[in-house]
């Protein structure tokens, strides 16, 4: 009996509860220790923690932190480009989903790669001598634990828990992560959130907010979206476990603040894609209602379509997009304003070397043009972007 039903005799439906809570450990593993700790140092963790992450990813998945970082940033930095590790926008959706873990091998194969963007990262005799040096002894020993427990369905569980990151991590966060699903800030690149609720990843479901801040420890960005692994954060950061190192900044506003100074400046450039995403909304959503539908409700389909190109980065349209984003503008003046007016305000963040006093003249300048457009809700949007601020109040 001890051969088929191991130390613990679960029934069934304990079995299914187990593997699903194992697996769960290795996704809470790599969101918080590889992903937010180590690859974007958003998080310091306590060394017991960090340590029990370690074991644990040698046991489940045979990973070595050095090279899943190195890969990870690599990506951050040629985001959807042939240098990409794992771009479905190059490589194309099926090959990232279902072979997303020979991907990953293949990288980690580049030395020079490892070598460049994995700066920081574990290397002490454990590194060196076990996680690193004896990859498959890990899953091995998982192995012969799930059997001692759980007996012959321990090797159905071992199974599970061995496709488990390559499926959820390394096919659908890089695949589907940048090829479906909603964007909340118009990042450069593709990426976005799967679901609003990160639950069954840990909270990497939120993939552009991640994107958008990439050094934040916290995923979620809406009220109404959930981020587990910021939760398991907040947990450990209460016994003292945890320090929260960054997390995406928050826009604030002061009531009556009606002057462009180098707090708006700094707050502005600090909450650039929250100023992004606010634009869309206010100004550019409104004018393209009117301009293209004015009392029309049918031809909301037709609006919805040119939002998006209105909306979406320059660098992501293609030929075609760019192409009827042209015949858009044309048609309407107004449109081709706000379209050119964000793209202006955008030049005033992306002008790293300037000086703070061109900087502050560059918004100043853009505010009192903008209001004097004549255009309703580009004059709204600049008297409301007058009031930011780093402070709360």
């Amino acid at each position: 009996m001890f051969l088929v039903d191991g130390l613990l005799d679960l029934s069934w439906w304990q079995l299914v509860l187990v593997t699903l809570a194992l697996t769960h450990v290795t996704i809470a593993a790599v969101t918080i220790f590889l992903h937010r700790a180590q690859a974007h140092r958003a998080l310091d963790l306590h060394p017991a923690v960090s340590h029990f992450f370690r074991l644990w990813l040698w046991l489940t998945t045979g990973m070595v932190t050095a090279e899943w970082v190195a890969i990870h940033r690599r990506h951050h930095a040629r985001c959807e480009t042939p240098e990409d590790p794992h771009s479905p926008q190059v490589l194309g959706l099926r090959k990232v989903l279902w072979e997303g873990a020979e991907l990953y091998r293949q990288a980690a194969g580049d030395a020079a790669l490892v070598a460049r963007y994995s700066h920081g990262t574990p290397d002490d005799w454990l590194e060196r001598h076990v996680y690193g040096a004896l990859r498959w002894q890990g899953p091995a020993l998982m192995l012969l634990i799930d059997f001692a427990l759980f007996g012959i369905p321990g090797v159905a569980i071992w199974a599970v828990q061995m496709i488990w990151i390559p499926f959820w991590a390394a096919g659908v966060i890089n695949g589907i992560g940048h090829y479906w699903g909603y964007r909340n800030f118009e990042s450069p690149d593709a990426a976005t959130n799967i679901s609003p609720w990160g639950i069954l990843i840990g909270g990497e479901e939120l993939h552009n907010n991640h994107h958008a801040f990439p050094s934040s420890a916290r995923l979620s960005s809406r009220k109404w979206e959930f981020d587990i692994g910021w939760l398991y954060i907040r947990l450990l950061a209460g016994l003292g476990l945890a320090t929260v190192r960054r997390v995406a900044p928050t826009p604030h506003r002061a009531a009556g603040k009606t002057t462009v100074d180098l707090d708006t400046v700094k707050a502005v450039i600090a909450n650039r894609m929250h100023v992004l995403a606010q634009y869309a909304h206010d100004v550019i959503r409104p004018v393209s209602r009117k301009e293209l539908c004015g009392e029309d409700a049918a031809c909301r389909r037709a609006y919805r379509q040119a939002r998006r190109l209105l909306t979406r980065a320059e660098g992501r349209l293609d030929a075609r997009g760019r192409e009827r984003l042209a015949q858009l503008l044309e048609r309407s003046p107004t449109l081709a304003t706000v379209v050119d007016y964000r793209r202006r305000l955008q030049d005033v963040w992306e002008r790293t070397a300037a000086s703070q006093d061109a900087l502050l003249q560059s918004l100043q300048d853009w505010c009192r043009q903008a209001e004097a457009t004549g255009i309703r809700a580009l004059a709204e949007f600049a008297q409301s972007l007058r009031s930011y601020t780093l402070q709360p109040h």
